[in-house]
């Protein structure tokens, strides 16, 4: 196998670019509705550090959404340049669902992204409110149809084969295929969790410095509240993923355990190990007897096919999704730990005093997004070799250049992202560092709110109209 060749520089370029890509736009979405329960919040309550932390997290969002779109258009040239044969032979498909992202979701966000960051005293309280649940409402919309996009290609149904190309004949299947809701779950809970680490981690820097004002304490509190809810409903969704993609797709089931026999009455898990593709065996495992059976099929002596069973030219690159599953998984249950953690020490009213406890959420801030690449990476590898699984192989789907020119654009896309992404972060992350305002009560003031985040403590709220 040659790295080297046009297929493979393709195939890496796009695991770049979307790697970057994929990070903003799960930001986006998570702390879209982060905002949505905030302002929600302050209209109940009119508390005015709900809207203190609103303004704050609505910069944030705003930097991580700006650099989704300007990633996003990159993704969608690169079926163009370097996967015409997907794009000739699927895109009436996949054309379609993108497009369909486009007018519902992107026009819908766009439409009330202004209103949302600029119309504090040009809109009424709930009128401004709407527009938030609209922004967030759209990041779930654009969800939807990526996913189905997606999920088409990894269990796709509802379409004919003429003249070589992938024709659809029931759109409820294609979109509705076997694997789409839980695709769908498992990648929005995945967006939640990713923001509420950011957020978690946010307030534990500002606890370790000293920071105990209102700001601080409220936002490090919901954080660990919205992780103690999500983090085992994603596992729960994770099992059932895994049930539905041990039905569809065997052979990446069969990659992810480094399974090459099909063994009989019941299969261990392979803890840890180094899968070798040549010689057909994964080395150095260490084994838990019969519990693989029970997490992938629930039966202590469940049947799963090992890689054997499938062609050589059919199986997934096994070392990769292997080691990328067990830090997706991994992480899942340190995640799970440290928010049961918050709630005993919150039940023992010592959350904001354990400084041990906020070095850990400090250090799992960006926890979500690695579990979030490492599954994406599972998922795609696991695909392998199939662009549109059973039905387009991969190789089959790129265009025709040479590795050079792949070579030279993956350079500069190296280059260019490297600044303009780089600069991205580092403004991100010193937003982080800044934090919310601290919350002082002070005099009335008619004062813009998104300039001057301690003016909201004295705004009244008939003067946001």
């Amino acid at each position: 196998m040659n790295i080297l060749d046009a297929l493979h520089l393709a195939r890496l370029q796009f695991a770049f670019t979307i790697s970057f890509h994929i990070v903003f736009p799960a930001i986006s979405i998570g702390m879209a509705s982060f905002l949505a329960v905030l302002e929600w919040r302050w209209l109940v309550t009119r508390d005015s550090v709900y809207k203190e932390l609103y303004v704050f997290w609505s910069r944030f969002f705003a930097v991580g959404f700006g650099m989704g779109v300007v990633s996003g258009v990159v993704m969608a040239y690169q079926f163009g340049t370097n996967w015409s044969g997907f794009a000739s032979i699927a895109g009436s498909v996949t054309g379609p669902l993108l497009t369909y992202e486009v007018l519902t979701a992107f026009f819908l966000e766009a439409g009330f992204l202004g209103v949302m960051l600029f119309g504090w005293r040009k809109v009424s309280p709930r009128a401004h409110f709407f527009a938030t649940l609209m922004v967030a409402l759209g990041t779930l919309v654009s969800t939807f149809w990526i996913l189905a996009s997606n999920s088409f290609m990894q269990t796709p149904q509802g379409f004919v084969i003429a003249n070589g190309r992938i024709v659809p004949v029931d759109w409820w299947k294609v979109i509705f295929n076997p694997s789409f809701p839980f695709r769908l779950a498992h990648m929005t809970i995945a967006a939640f969790i990713v923001a509420g680490f950011v957020v978690a981690a946010c307030g534990a820097w500002h606890l370790l410095r000293g920071r105990r004002d209102k700001a601080i304490l409220t936002s490090f509190s919901m954080a660990l509240w919205i992780l103690l809810v999500i983090t085992p409903v994603q596992i729960a969704v994770g099992d059932a993923h895994g049930l539905n993609t041990r039905k569809h797709q065997p052979a990446k089931i069969a990659a992810i355990e480094g399974l090459w026999e099909t063994e009989r009455g019941g299969t261990p898990l392979n803890l840890i190990g180094f899968p070798d593709m040549q010689a057909e065996v994964t080395r150095f495992t260490v084994q838990v007897p019969h519990l693989g059976s029970l997490i992938l099929t629930h039966s202590w002596d469940g049947e799963i096919l090992g890689l054997k069973a499938f062609p050589p030219q059919d199986r997934p690159y096994s070392p990769i999704v292997f080691w990328s599953f067990r830090i997706m998984a991994g992480l899942g249950m340190l995640m799970l730990l440290t928010a049961f953690l918050g709630l005993v020490l919150r039940i023992k009213g010592r959350l904001y005093e354990a400084r041990w406890y906020q070095r850990v959420m400090l250090l799992m801030g960006p926890s979500g997004i690695v579990a979030l690449l490492a599954g994406w990476v599972t998922t795609e590898v696991g695909r392998q070799p199939w662009t549109v699984y059973g039905v387009l192989r991969t190789a089959d789907s790129v265009s025709p250049v040479n590795a050079q020119q792949v070579g030279v654009s993956l350079l500069i896309f190296l280059m260019v992202y490297t600044l303009v992404f780089g600069t991205g972060i580092y403004y991100m992350l010193q937003m982080l560092k800044r934090g919310p305002a601290a919350h002082v009560e002070q005099e009335e003031t008619r004062e813009h709110p998104v300039l001057n985040n301690r003016a909201l403590d004295a705004m009244k709220p008939g003067e946001l109209t």
